[in-house]
């Protein structure tokens, strides 16, 4: 193993080790209303690599909550930041989620008396909230756009990054960023970048990095997607029967990884 991969490994050892002393507390521990039935997802490539972060929430949501019903979007710009996008517009009156098919492709009418989305799940570029440069960005477009979706009677939540493969000393400060823009704006963050350094920590042969150590690579994208169920939807992953083409003891794994990485990040 090279020195550098030895390096690294040890870094998000310790991290995963005391993230509870060297990270912001949360003040919302909880998605605060019923659970979304509409949730839109608002971001960049980190969310629709392999296929999609939805392509995993869902067939998870249709098992473990039997019945309830979830209708998802991603609304994303590859390389973006959150001032790339225009929140507001994404709620305006038939547009986005305007329709949406069934099982048989027919085209269904959403209903229009209520929010087109019950839940906005927002996520900056990858180094956007850490960035010397984008920093002050990302905090001002946190509030800009959480005041937004709430102005359209939804629920804003953020969604925590991880660092990249090469930089796990990115870990702390994307946590601590993310956390600090939930607690001033009274946003629900979910903690997939504490996921992945847990994940690295306790399995650094499982790859949840494509090849440009950058984007999720399946792996990655099923850790992220059990990460947003446990955190929006409240109830535990584990023991989910679907697993993205992963291996059933690789999915178990990842599953329980979810699970208490949000157990850990609510309660401290």
């Amino acid at each position: 193993m090279k020195i550098s991969k030895l390096l690294s490994l040890a870094l998000y050892l310790l991290l995963s080790q005391n993230i509870s002393y060297a990270q912001q507390k949360p003040t919302i521990q909880s998605y605060p209303k019923d659970a979304p039935k509409s949730v839109a997802f608002i971001g960049n490539s980190f969310f629709y690599f392999n296929n999609g972060i939805i392509s995993n929430l869902g067939p998870m949501v249709a098992e473990g909550m039997k019945g309830a019903p979830l209708r998802q979007s991603m609304i994303t710009i590859s390389g973006s930041g959150f001032d790339w996008h225009d929140v507001d517009s994404y709620f305006r009156p038939n547009a986005i989620g305007k329709y949406s098919f069934d099982a048989q492709n027919n085209v269904v009418m959403n209903p229009t008396s209520q929010p087109l989305f019950d839940a906005a799940i927002l996520m900056d570029c990858s180094q956007c909230p850490i960035h010397p440069q984008m920093k002050s960005v990302f905090t001002e477009y946190a509030k800009k756009h959480s005041d937004a979706v709430k102005r359209h009677g939804s629920v804003p939540v953020f969604f925590m990054s991880w660092a990249y493969k090469d930089k796990p000393d990115m870990t702390i400060p994307l946590a601590d960023a993310y956390t600090a823009a939930g607690n001033e704006n009274g946003v629900l963050v979910i903690p997939v970048g504490l996921a992945f350094a847990k994940s690295i920590a306790s399995k650094p042969d499982l790859e949840l990095y494509a090849p440009d150590k950058r984007h999720p690579s399946p792996a990655g994208t099923y850790l992220s997607a059990a990460t947003t169920y446990a955190t929006l939807f409240k109830q535990s992953p584990v023991g989910l029967k679907y697993n993205a083409g992963l291996s059933p003891e690789i999915a178990l794994y990842l599953q329980q990884v979810a699970y208490d990485t949000v157990k850990e990040y609510q309660k401290r």
